[in-house]
């Protein structure tokens, strides 16, 4: 049974999210302040925390950026406010998802039921990629591990950031339409007021930063969607009479000329 932990100062709130996420077979505890959820957060009991933007003692924000320095649990961002400010922020401290209030129960579920499917990746479908491995120039995805290295280098990703670098570098060379990304990477249908793909996007580029030679690594595809650009191939002639290949994602070698 998943167990959730609902950080909320509103006490019908979180009966009444009890009640609704009782009834999907999910385990639900409630604490109504920043600082004893925090605590609660960190304990390790919980596979999701749906937290409340404004919160007495210590604000969801903080709460989340304290989250997030040593723990990978899961976040849905709660808030009254309309400001998309709000939720461009909660993404980029780490949650995973966001909703505004008030909202309908159903699609707080489903909400729920998305977050924790990326992160039990055992039980998700990823269609033709069978491979747990999956390598275009110098970024290496590792599915069974969740992990992320750029150059041998170990790159820190959200689970919605390695879900959307997988889609992407699937289909590298091809651009990928947002409503994909959405469907795909984040799991709920495309809706064009919600920036969420393109801040999630917008990390991904700090992270992972340009390829080799300088260029963009994903690049943006003006009202379509993105694309992650595919390592150039060089050739030039050496000194030899042979010919020097730069392979993606691999060192120079010599290749004789017939």
């Amino acid at each position: 049974m998943d167990r959730v932990l609902i950080i909320d100062d509103d006490p019908e709130l979180c009966a009444l999210v009890r009640e609704c996420l009782g009834e999907e077979g999910l385990f639900v505890e409630s604490v109504h302040d920043g600082k004893h959820g925090l605590e609660r957060s960190l304990s390790g009991k919980y596979d999701i925390v749906v937290l409340d933007v404004v919160l007495p003692g210590m604000g969801g924000m903080h709460v989340l950026q304290r989250l997030r320095a040593t723990s990978r649990v899961g976040v849905l961002m709660l808030s009254a406010r309309g400001d998309e400010v709000d939720r461009i922020l909660g993404l980029e401290y780490g949650a995973d998802d966001y909703l505004p209030k008030p909202f309908n129960p159903r699609e707080l579920v489903a909400r729920i039921r998305a977050v924790l499917r990326r992160l039990k990746p055992g039980t998700q479908d990823y269609g033709s990629w069978a491979s747990e491995h999956l390598e275009v120039g110098d970024v290496e995805l590792d599915r069974g591990t969740r992990t992320c290295r750029r150059s041998s280098e170990i790159v820190e990703l959200t689970t919605i950031e390695f879900d959307l670098l997988e889609v992407l570098m699937k289909a590298s060379g091809r651009v990928v339409p947002r409503k994909d990304l959405f469907r795909t990477g984040l799991d709920r249908e495309f809706s064009a007021f919600d920036r969420s793909v393109d801040v999630h996007i917008g990390h991904l580029r700090g992270k992972l930063g340009l390829l080799p030679d300088g260029t963009q690594r994903i690049r943006t595809v003006r009202n379509v969607g993105y694309l992650y650009a595919q390592p150039a191939m060089a050739i030039s002639p050496s000194k030899s009479g042979h010919s020097m290949q730069i392979l993606p994602g691999k060192s120079l070698r010599a290749v004789g000329r017939r």
